[in-house]
């Protein structure tokens, strides 16, 4: 008996010994939750996307981690449903090293965690997307909507066809087509300003969702007239709209979509797209260093998170390597700070997105030279740069149609302030000094 109770007490050490290293194993690595919708109304955008995030952390993963420091992540499925994704963040905040940021991939969900994030120390982090007037670091201490907002998207896209109407949009007609969610009324305060200031009618036309019934809202626009139609949709809507205008005679070359609603699943295998436009964040329609390395580094030996390597350079996929490669230039930047080659807490993380400074130099380095310009981030300033570019669908691929284009400060300053502040105010939140 004493020979058996010997054994297992040395089991038991041993046993003891083994769930030590685990937890030295795993307190080296850095956990990125990532949310996805795989499935739902916005599963055609959301597959691509998420597989493009997944790819470029097995990339750092494959080439030694952050400084030797390598990515843990485990992906939480929300379907696009605010609750759900609600759930996956409460899930994962705190798991392994606490959780580096989270891009919801929802505006909606982004709304819920907002005042949550403050609360639990960790960053929300939204390039292209999320709440406009999170730009003001001031106001959201944890929040950073990297590179572009839906207010800086509509304001290239006002931009493009005021260089195709010679400057001038005085008695035009402007319809904005939007998924009736958040997400889909973001842009509406900057297209309100944008109407006053160059003088034409804007009409706003919401679609029930997912939106694969549009026939009433096409109507409108037959009997309504707008000489463009500015849709903001994602999904299953996006087909349904590019159907709908060619059905009713609609001009694609006059339609301009968000960048959720212009990927290449969104017009593929569609006779009517031809001519069809999207603004991009940035430059994300070219092709890049990256996409190679990748191909290399993971499809051609089985591991890429896609089915096939030709979902490389689809601008869904690449908009999802962009946001994980910000979300790791974020933890290495905190790491030239709090220690290189250590695991950072997500407060030590947040210091980092809040001081990025990504030169030509470092995004060739990073094979994202072509497609992102230099930008920083800083106290107040929690998007970096907001260039844009137009590309349109020639039948088989997006071709860049215009020069760059960065949203007009004199309208959008004022009102990312007067948001910001009444936000501030609604919610008793404590302003900043940034000085």
């Amino acid at each position: 008996m004493k020979f058996n109770h010997l054994t297992a007490a040395t089991l038991l050490a041993l046993t003891g010994m083994g769930f030590a290293a685990s937890a030295s194993a795993q307190a080296q690595e850095q956990f990125v939750p990532l949310l996805s919708y795989r499935t739902g109304q916005f599963a055609p955008l959301g597959i691509p996307w998420g597989d493009g995030k997944l790819d470029y952390l097995k990339l750092v993963n494959v080439k030694g981690g952050i400084n030797g420091v390598k990515i843990a992540y485990e992906e939480c499925e929300t379907a696009y449903d605010t609750s759900r994704g609600v759930e996956c963040y409460e899930r994962l905040k705190g798991k392994g090293s606490g959780a580096a940021g989270f891009d919801t991939q929802s505006t909606g969900i982004t709304f819920a965690v907002t005042e949550k994030a403050p609360i639990d120390k960790v960053s929300v982090v939204t390039p292209g997307y999320g709440l406009s007037q999170s730009v003001d670091g001031r106001v959201f201490e944890w929040n950073f909507p990297l590179l572009g907002t839906y207010w800086t998207a509509a304001d290239s896209i006002v931009q493009d066809i005021l260089k195709k109407e010679k400057g001038s949009l005085k008695g035009k007609k402007i319809a904005l087509v939007y998924h009736d969610s958040p997400y889909g009324k973001e842009p509406i305060p900057l297209l309100q300003k944008r109407a006053a200031k160059e003088g034409f009618e804007l009409s706003l036309l919401p679609v029930t969702a997912p939106g694969v019934e549009q026939k009433a809202t096409w109507l409108q626009i037959r009997q309504g007239r707008p000489d463009y139609v500015i849709l903001w949709s994602a999904g299953v809507m996006t087909p349904t709209a590019i159907r709908e205008a060619q059905a009713t005679g609609f001009p694609r070359e006059k339609m301009y979509a968000i960048w959720w609603g212009g990927s290449d699943h969104d017009v593929k295998g569609i006779d009517g797209a031809k001519g069809y436009n999207t603004v991009t964040i940035h430059n994300t329609a070219e092709r890049d260093k990256v996409h190679d390395e990748v191909k290399a580094m993971l499809y051609d030996k089985g591991q890429g998170a896609a089915s096939d390597a030709k979902e490389l350079g689809a601008l869904a996929h690449t908009r999802g390597m962009m946001i994980a490669m910000l979300q790791v230039e974020g933890i290495r930047a905190a790491q030239e700070k709090y220690g290189k080659g250590k695991v950072m807490t997500p407060e030590q993380i947040r210091w980092g997105m809040e001081n990025l400074n990504l030169t030509q130099e470092r995004l060739n380095e990073l094979g994202f030279g072509k497609m992102l310009r230099p930008f920083k981030t800083s106290c107040d300033n929690h998007l970096g740069t907001d260039w844009a570019r137009i590309a349109q669908w020639n039948g088989s691929k997006w071709v860049v149609t215009s020069d760059w284009y960065q949203a007009d400060k004199t309208l959008i300053d004022p009102l990312v302030k007067e948001y910001a502040d009444k936000y501030a105010k609604d919610k008793n939140i404590q302003v900043r000094s940034c000085s």
